[in-house]
């Protein structure tokens, strides 16, 4: 009898053991005990009740037998777990395990009340009775403490499983992150406990390939792995910023790609003299992103707090014994492992936490200067149609789309943690093939070109029209609206704004007659006509801006060719200079940010905080197209036949930025020169040692150029006094959305009568296509024909009534008429589906504000402010209602924050005599330009740009 109290005891313990687990899964060495007291008692009792079934099964009654079989029974899933593991293909047995043990535990509770009752008078009962309540007690615990955990933690989740933004934002960089006195400042990145951890926990990711080989390898090539200084790009501008403004400032930019030697306190040493440090060259480790506890908001620079999990000590010993018990308690039992390492925010806010390091901010602790929005890959992702919260896109893609859609796709693996043998790729395809080709990494290279190959962007030779450019003569720039702010940038602005569709200043003049699609309607020219060439280049799988990234060091741009039938190249723009190797030509179009130090040089060494103004910035945005214009002599020597080759070419980095990361010195034969925060005026030459340099080459590296999309299109060729034969547009169903998506580019850059004029024909293509008429009203908003765009308004509205860029714009033009509470209902139908569009919430405030409710009005400028906390709209507008409620002290708070982010106009000044000295990029900031031939010095025939497969297959 004595042993069956202590079984009553130990199964009694067993419940509260099992209790505990089952909710709990906490990464303690309190939780690891009781699991391991869990297998312990399991093993123990399942043999004890083996042995007592064997000796005693004819005098059992059949509850008793029924309770140990059924015990017996769940502990064989639960021992079969502790050999092949409780990896999510096995999940299984531990459901098995959990729905056998609960009905054993009732059966065997009857049993042992009824033999409690047995028990004799004396001590032997009260034990046994004692015994006896202690196993009724545990029994609901089983039930009632997993459900009220699940339940309180379902109601009550922990602030900090999901990201948020709050409904206001810091006046100052000193007021981000931990405060000036972190020692991580002017990063925003901090440690749960504010100060450093050791180096040794961003350097311990080969730990990890013991259960996820497949992920180590890809990890171990990606970009994340090379972000810095085992990549000479990185390094040499840190150096460089280093060099100039100290390194306080630059612990800005180790947030995000040097942890090793960024969380340990050791960024305040020049990291000249710790280059070769394993701290320097281990880059972001699987730690990295995989120990964030906390993500502050999405307004970025490293807004993130990392913990030092309590049991990484034990998974990176070198001790072999906890090696392998760490391993084998992990694999066990994996959620506590799966708490530290996938929080909720990884999966369900996955694009906002990227956000933490891939949006930028500079500010006067940076830059010296003042706030300036750096790059920005989430804010016009939020905004367009690919995130789903986008009201106004051009076009809603049928499933919406987050960051690990495109840059982490599933890959077969048979890693622990597969999903049906997939996991996410983390070599993190994107679209720098700089890196691995300096590195020699074939597999990864190979992988970022097919990426960038992978349709994402098209290419369309679309039109042609005969004559000169009637440009400058009779067209009429259109003022934007007053109430359009424009926020500080080195980086485009897209759907997240109000003038977005408008260009940088619209125009209105007569279109040029077209013909058009190329392929379909035969177009003929004569000998000596200058006629203009136009191409769409089409964002199609983009989810923010093409390109996106730190696009002022990048080489992207739209070549056209033109060689006739006799092998004459006729017309060549974005020509590579030096046989393909060199620079591309100064008057190719080009999709980068031009940006200038206060002196009017060019910010070409990834000297982002000494930019202080933008001579243009081109990107494409998400599900949207520019329409490029080029201009086509046709030589008097011309063949019968011309055929136009369009590339759209990403060379990563661009020529320059290439020759100084690696070899860059400063020119001795200059001199003195101006150097401060704000300027560099010094020159560079191209003759460095090369012996150091990071990565396996050893040289300064010919970059592959990849060509993203191409099209081909043909011309007619006669002479000169021929007569040219009718030619004719052709408007067919099949080319419904290449006309759109040519009207659309026009748009962008303010060509607002062609741009109507193309939407025209797509509602004339098909008239039940709503988005056509929708188009021609955003045209006539932005020309302020407000009736004009009302009427075909309403005709998108009869077609789809809830179409919600239909209800926005309609909005638009019921609010100039002063109709504020129709306008409202009409915002309300866009709101219904889009809540998180930040432009419509605006209007929704502001037509409030105009109606003088500014309570409500500052209720919709809140919500705004939960999407961006860095809105400019909605804080100049929270200043007014602030200054209607008479609450001086938050409107002159909301004043700091508008000036905080409001664009510096004078500095435009700066790029005056820049434009002078080059015309080429000045030609590239009008909204509406045409680019020329370069100088066509070459044999006929040649094309010396070469393919980035002869540049791949050079590879070592």
């Amino acid at each position: 009898m004595k042993v069956s109290k202590l079984w009553l005891y130990a199964f009694a313990l067993l419940l509260l053991n099992s209790a505990y687990l089952w909710p709990f899964a906490e990464p303690t060495l309190f939780y690891l005990g009781n699991l391991i007291l869990h297998m312990l008692l399991g093993l123990l009792l399942t043999a004890a009740c083996l042995v007592y079934l064997f000796k005693h099964f004819k005098s059992l009654s059949f509850a008793v037998r029924l309770g140990l079989i059924l015990f017996l029974l769940s502990a064989v899933p639960g021992i079969v777990l502790m050999k092949v593991g409780g990896m999510r293909p096995n999940r299984w047995l531990l459901h098995t395990h959990i729905a056998m043990a609960i009905p054993a535990a009732i059966v065997l509770a009857a049993v042992f009340r009824a033999f409690a009752r047995k028990v004799s008078s004396g001590l032997s009962r009260g034990a046994s009775q004692l015994a006896w309540r202690s196993y009724l007690v545990a029994l609901p615990m089983l039930v009632v403490l997993p459900g009220g955990v699940k339940t309180y933690q379902h109601y009550f989740p922990s602030a900090a499983d999901r990201i948020q933004n709050p409904t206001t934002a810091p006046t100052s960089m000193y007021e981000e992150g931990a405060g000036e006195n972190s020692p991580f400042f002017p990063s925003s990145a901090n440690t749960t406990s504010g100060k450093t951890i050791p180096s040794n926990f961003f350097m311990t990711s080969e730990t990890c390939k013991r259960c996820h080989a497949d992920i180590y390898e890809q990890w171990n090539s990606s970009m994340h792995h090379f972000s810095s200084f085992n990549n000479q790009w990185y390094r040499k501008s840190i150096e460089y910023m280093q060099d100039v403004v100290g390194t306080k400032p630059s612990k800005w930019c180790a947030g995000c790609h040097d942890h090793a030697v960024f969380f340990n306190g050791r960024f305040d040493t020049p990291i000249k003299q710790q280059i070769n440090t394993p701290e320097a060259q281990a880059g972001l480790a699987c730690t990295s992103c995989h120990s964030i506890v906390q993500v502050n908001d999405s307004v970025g620079n490293g807004g993130f707090v990392i913990e030092y999990p309590a049991l990484h000590d034990m998974a990176a010993s070198k001790n072999k014994f906890l090696q392998w018990a760490h391993d084998f308690l992990v694999e066990v039992d994996p959620e506590p492992h799966k708490k530290v390492f996938m929080k909720p925010f990884h999966r369900q806010d996955v694009a906002e936490m990227c956000s933490s390091c891939h949006k930028v901010h500079l500010d006067v602790p940076v830059n010296a200067y003042r706030w300036m929005r750096g790059f920005n890959d989430y804010d016009n992702w939020q905004a367009s149609g690919v995130s789903g919260q986008g009201a106004r896109s051009f076009y809603y893609p049928k499933q919406s789309q987050k960051c690990v859609d495109c840059h982490m796709p599933l890959v077969d693996s048979k890693d622990f943690g597969n999903v049906n043998g997939k996991v996410h790729s983390h070599r993190f395809p994107a679209a720098n093939t700089a890196v691995p080709f300096a590195n020699q990494d074939h597999k990864q290279l190979q992988t970022v070109i097919d990426f960038l190959r992978n349709k994402h962007v098209t290419v369309d030779i679309f039109a042609l029209s005969a004559g000169e450019s009637t440009r400058g003569s009779g067209e009429s720039a259109i003022a934007k609206p007053s109430d359009n702010l424009q926020l500080s940038s080195s980086f485009a602005v897209g759907e997240e704004s109000e003038s977005f569709g408008a260009g940088a200043g619209a125009f209105s003049a007569p279109p040029a007659e077209i013909v058009a699609p190329l392929d379909k309607a035969a177009a003929v020219v004569r000998r000596g006509d200058s006629v203009r060439i136009d191409v769409v280049a089409r964002t199609r799988t983009v989810g923010h801006f093409f390109p996106g990234g730190t696009v002022d060091a990048f080489d992207v741009w739209l070549e056209l060719q033109a060689i006739d039938n006799k092998g004459q190249t006729v017309f060549w723009s974005g020509r590579v200079e030096d046989d393909g190797k060199g620079p591309v030509e100064p008057g190719a179009h080009m999709y980068r940010s031009y940006l200038l130090d206060e002196h009017g040089n060019p910010i070409n060494k990834r000297n982002a905080w000494a930019a202080r103004s933008v001579l243009y910035v081109r990107l494409i945005p998400p599900g949207a197209a520019d329409t490029v214009h080029f201009r086509l002599r046709v030589p008097e020597t011309a063949g019968d036949r011309i055929v136009l080759k369009a590339k759209l070419n990403y060379r990563k980095f661009a020529w320059w930025n290439t020759q100084w990361a690696y070899a860059g010195i400063r020119d001795p034969q200059q001199g003195s020169f101006a150097l401060d925060k704000g300027h560099d005026d010094g020159n560079w030459i191209f003759k460095g040692d090369l012996s150091q340099v990071s990565g396996t080459l050893k040289e300064i590296p010919n970059l592959p150029i990849v060509t993203m999309a191409e099209d081909e299109k043909q011309l007619l060729v006669v002479d000169r006094k021929s007569a040219i034969p009718e030619q004719k547009s052709k408007h067919e169903k099949d080319d419904l959305l290449r006309w759109n998506d040519y009207g659309i580019g026009l748009l962008l850059q303010g060509d607002l009568k062609a741009a109507e004029a193309t939407f025209l024909r797509v509602t004339e293509i098909d008239p039940s296509y709503a988005d056509g008429w929708v188009n021609v009203g955003r045209v006539r908003i932005q020309e302020g024909n407000t009736a004009g765009a009302q009427q075909v308004l309403r005709k998108a509205l009869d077609l789809d009534g809830e179409l919600a860029k239909s209800n926005y714009f309609y909005a638009l033009t019921l609010k100039t008429q002063g109709k504020y509470d129709e306008a409202l209902l009409h915002l309300r139908k866009a709101l219904a589906k889009y809540p998180r569009d930040r432009v419509v919430r605006n209007q929704a405030g502001r037509i409030l504000f105009l109606k003088r409710q500014y309570a409500e009005a500052i209720r919709e400028f809140e919500e705004t402010l939960r999407v961006d906390p860095e809105d400019l709209q909605a804080h100049y507008n929270l200043m007014l209602c602030q200054q209607g409620l008479g609450n001086s002290e938050q409107a002159d708070r909301e004043q700091k924050l508008y000036l905080r982010f409001k664009a510096d106009e004078s500095a435009q000044a700066i790029t005056g005599p820049v434009r002078l000295r080059h015309p080429e990029a000045n030609n590239e900031r009008q909204p509406i330009h045409e680019h020329v031939s370069a100088p066509l010095n070459i044999p006929a025939g040649k094309h010396p740009q070469k393919s980035v497969n002869s540049k791949y297959a050079a590879l070592k």
